[in-house]
């Protein structure tokens, strides 16, 4: 089918560029894979890849997904910046925000997940600029990505179709409780995560998921006898939710 076609676009972030600064370096323009809708399009999925990955990352999940409104869903798959990342000896790699350390705390870099989401939202209103409702776009991540589509989504100004976060856990929920939005409060977020995940402890992605529940945000979770990984019954988790929401 036409969906395994994809495409890779650079969005310029235009006359505000000067706004989204990584560190000490300016990142006018987010390169972005994209797998264009085969039909009218109705709805717009933005999925971010993981630390050290790419857009490509999740490009191939798509046809597994069987998604009924597969033919009017715009797939993009953004590239984050490429920056040094402290707990990897400085090396540089494509990263959403700098990690600190590696202890169940994590402490990571709060400015670069506040950038990142930035990013994240001109590309919202890029689609919103195409004629796409704010209720027809839905934001999932992977690990990284999923931190930032969860600070992205809650604090968006205007009512999103829904949040996915993969391995993921919200080290700005502190935050989220003065700068959430009123628009995303009923907004479904679904969370997934491996039990032996070695590199984001299950238990910081259930304190957040337990912290979300607290704010009475509808979240759903589901963990999987996994490691940092994504498996197919996840993957059909994921179908089902994407599913009750693009309806």
């Amino acid at each position: 089918m036409g969906l395994k076609t994809s495409k890779t676009s650079t969005f310029s972030l235009g006359d505000n560029n000067k706004l989204y600064l990584f560190g000490k370096f300016m990142y006018p323009e987010l390169s972005t894979i994209e797998i264009p809708p085969q039909s009218a399009h109705l709805y717009s999925v933005i999925w971010l890849h993981g630390l050290g990955a790419d857009g490509h990352d999740f490009e191939g999940i798509v046809p597994e997904l069987h998604l009924q409104a597969a033919p009017s869903i715009h797939f993009i798959f953004p590239n984050a910046p490429v920056q040094p990342v402290t707990i990897n000896g400085g090396m540089k790699m494509r990263a959403w925000y700098d990690i600190l350390d590696m202890t169940l705390e994590r402490k990571v870099d709060t400015n670069g997940i506040y950038q990142s989401s930035a990013l994240i939202n001109s590309l919202i209103e890029r689609e919103m600029h195409k004629g796409i409702s704010s209720e027809n776009i839905l934001l999932a991540g992977f690990s990284q990505g999923g931190v930032i589509a969860l600070h992205a989504g809650l604090t968006y100004p205007h009512k999103l179709a829904g949040i996915i976060a993969l391995s993921a856990y919200l080290p700005t929920i502190s935050q989220l409780e003065t700068e959430r939005s009123t628009a995303n409060h009923d907004t479904p977020i679904l969370m997934a995560h491996g039990i032996i995940d070695p590199v984001v402890a299950i238990e910081s992605g259930k304190a957040t998921f337990h912290a979300l529940q607290a704010l009475d945000y509808p979240v759903e979770w589901h963990d999987y006898v996994m490691e940092h990984a994504v498996c197919q019954e996840e993957i059909e988790h994921i179908s089902t939710f994407i599913n009750n929401v693009f309806i």
